[in-house]
């Protein structure tokens, strides 16, 4: 299997995780709590995970270039 189909997948894993963040930051609503964390948390979260998303699918690509060479 070629590690830029890995990447790629988890890529999509963590830009739904981060989505699911976002989700629960506005259920939470402000100064209030979701599943015990509050909004802050889950904004700080969501930013975080949609960055390792966006990270892993730039490796993705640079990954595929290298791997048709």
């Amino acid at each position: 299997m070629k590690y830029s189909t890995i990447v790629h997948g988890a890529s999509i894993i963590f830009g739904i995780w981060g989505g699911l963040a976002l989700v629960g930051a506005w259920l939470a609503g402000d100064g209030g709590n979701f599943w015990g964390f509050s909004q802050q948390h889950f904004y700080n979260d969501a930013i975080v995970l949609q960055l390792i998303a966006i990270s892993a699918g730039i490796c993705t690509l640079i990954r595929r270039q290298l791997e048709q060479k």
